[in-house]
């Protein structure tokens, strides 16, 4: 019988989204949807507090990442008690989530526990779909994998047409952390893009790269969307601080507009997994207002009061 723990949490989705949440056993600190996982026991912590703000987490990551330490730690005893038939994982970013690496390392001493690791590598939109049908294929659904993939991409393809019948194509930045300044990579510039918009910063496939004030204030875009790793409405709007309080901030067609947006980069855009597809509706509902109902709004995203 399966015994599934999922040390990702898009990779918790993807097995829900497969029908084999009954065959979870384990999860990570992150994983969080669907809400029947949570009383599951975790198997990882981050290795150091993430209760700091913006620059203080950024810190702290890029200290442990240039001792070549870990982010994250895995409980191998935990493992070793859950004796799982499957561990998933990923190989994306050892900033994000677990990686191959670290559970490597936490299954070395095991002499019992002698699980299938299946690594999630996702930097594109492709990739989550290769993904999904990745963890499909492992426990067995291989069909169902595909008729979920099938499904997720139909319903993009929908809603692309109607984004780019739109009549017009706002020039977008979509911001990943607040200080330092880091644009969104991955598959975010493939939503704008789908979404019937101009991604201005980082590229489709590409981690998400650190980015200038003054760059910013050079592109002066039409829309700005915030969406930090890992945070989620309420702690967004905590830290906007960082960007509101810069002297360039109010200089912004988007400032001076009122088209600054708050998203849920934590259960959403910054998900690989299932909910890429309310990603895309999220993006599509702030741009094209006139097209798309808030459905997800105050969920998903909000706009910010730029008038004081």
């Amino acid at each position: 019988m399966l015994r599934i723990v999922s040390l990702i949490a898009s990779a918790s989705e993807i097995i829900h989204a497969l029908g084999l949440t009954p065959y979870q056993v384990g999860r990570s600190h992150e994983c969080d949807y669907p809400p029947e996982i949570l009383p599951l026991p975790i198997c990882t912590k981050p290795s150091f507090p993430i209760t700091g703000n913006s620059p203080e987490i950024d810190r702290l990551v890029k200290e442990r990442l240039a001792n070549a330490l870990s982010v994250y730690e895995v409980f191998e005893n935990e493992l070793e008690k859950l004796q799982p038939t499957h561990i998933v994982t990923q190989t994306q970013c050892r900033v994000c989530a677990v990686s191959l690496e670290d559970v490597e390392r936490a299954l070395a001493g095991s002499l019992t526990t002698r699980p299938k690791l299946v690594a999630l590598e996702p930097n594109s939109l492709d990739d989550i779909w290769s993904d999904i049908r990745r963890v499909a294929i492992a426990c067995g659904v291989a069909a169902t994998g595909e008729e979920m993939v099938f499904g997720y991409q139909d319903r993009m393809r929908q809603m692309s047409a109607e984004a780019r019948r739109a009549p017009k194509k706002p020039r977008v930045a979509c911001i990943e952390w607040h200080e330092p300044l880091m644009a969104a990579g991955n598959w975010v510039p493939e939503l704008i893009d789908l979404a019937g918009a101009q991604n201005l910063f980082g590229k489709p496939g590409v981690h998400s790269p650190w980015m200038s004030w003054q760059e910013l204030v050079d592109a002066d875009p039409d829309v700005i969307i915030t969406m930090p790793c890992g945070f989620d409405l309420n702690r967004t709007r905590d830290e906007m601080y960082w960007l509101t309080d810069h002297p360039n901030w109010a200089k912004l067609r988007a400032v001076e507009n009122g088209e600054v947006y708050l998203a849920d980069g934590n259960q959403f855009m910054n998900r690989p997994g299932p909910r890429v597809v309310e990603s895309l509706q999220i993006l599509a509902e702030i741009l094209h207002p006139a097209q798309f109902e808030p459905k997800l709004k105050g969920i998903g995203w909000e706009q910010l009061n730029t008038n004081g």
